[in-house]
């Protein structure tokens, strides 16, 4: 079993993102803010950028955290990788969020592809790792029927159906699928 890089290792790499983040700054002439380095990333990727938008009730103000998470049993089982891809694709569009917004560009289009190269990183978008040793995020399922089948959902899919926000229709009999049991 791979064991996490330690808190040693996550600095060093919570440096490379500040580093990259100082890079970006001087070279397009703009300010970035550091950003919160996470090691909470479970599964198959190896990391992620995200914004989470925060609204205050009273005073009618948005804010908006920012923060990358990566896996730090995938950084233990591919570090060279991790440290030469995963690392600036992160820190870019983190970038490309600042000076682009996130709602003007493609996740992965010309921007980013361009800071990626001014990292001198190639701007590849997903990586095919093995994931054996490595612990992988187990969703919890649930059993749906319709007319001609059961059908499993994932609890994402379950909370969509609870919360009234979605309904879900069998493929072959078109009929509204309708929970079976609770949990499985």
């Amino acid at each position: 079993m791979i064991t996490p890089i330690d808190n040693k290792q996550q600095q060093k790499v919570a440096a490379e993102v500040a580093r990259l983040v100082r890079v970006a700054s001087e070279h397009y002439d703009q300010h970035f803010a550091d950003i919160d380095v996470r090691f909470d990333l479970l599964g198959k990727a190896a990391g992620m950028y995200r914004v989470k938008k925060q609204r205050y009730r009273f005073s009618f103000t948005t804010q908006y955290e920012r923060y990358i998470r990566f896996n730090p049993w995938l950084f233990a089982k591919y570090p060279e990788d991790s440290w030469h891809n995963t690392i600036p694709h992160e820190v870019a569009h983190y970038i490309a969020d600042c000076r682009f917004g996130l709602s003007n560009i493609r996740p992965h289009g010309q921007q980013w592809q361009a800071i990626m190269a001014d990292f001198g990183a190639e701007p590849l978008v997903t990586a095919n790792y093995d994931l054996s040793d490595i612990p992988t995020r187990q969703l919890k399922q649930y059993s749906y029927r319709c007319d001609c089948r059961e059908v499993r959902l994932t609890a994402i899919r379950h909370r969509r159906v609870i919360n009234g926000q979605q309904q879900y229709r069998c493929k072959d009999c078109l009929q509204t699928l309708v929970a079976v049991t609770t949990a499985a």
